[in-house]
């Protein structure tokens, strides 16, 4: 089977965003605690719980779509499906491009 991995940008953000992901996978909630460390605040609940203007400020977007990038390559990783070894194609729409 051939896969294909699309990361997004800017402008997807929502409140909520990765929140089920948090809940229902360990690695995940790692993958966000240690970007809350990281950064010094607590997005993880910015993300989770808003509020929506603030999680559309750039300074919080961005780190915010990362992680939770970071957190599905993570969890697929955990259950087996490597990027590098699966992927056929990978693209990404401006901060996805990284």
């Amino acid at each position: 089977m051939t896969r294909a991995y699309v990361f997004p940008g800017q402008g997807s953000q929502a409140v909520g965003m990765g929140k089920a992901l948090a809940d229902a996978y360990p690695i995940a909630r790692a993958v966000f605690r240690e970007v809350d460390e990281a950064l010094g605040m607590p997005l993880a609940r910015l993300m989770f719980e808003g509020p929506e203007d603030q999680l559309r400020l750039t300074e919080n977007a961005q780190p915010a779509l990362m992680a939770v990038s970071v957190a599905v390559a993570r969890v697929l990783e955990d259950n087996g499906l490597r990027l590098a070894d699966q992927a056929a194609y990978v693209a990404g729409h401006s901060l996805g491009e990284y």
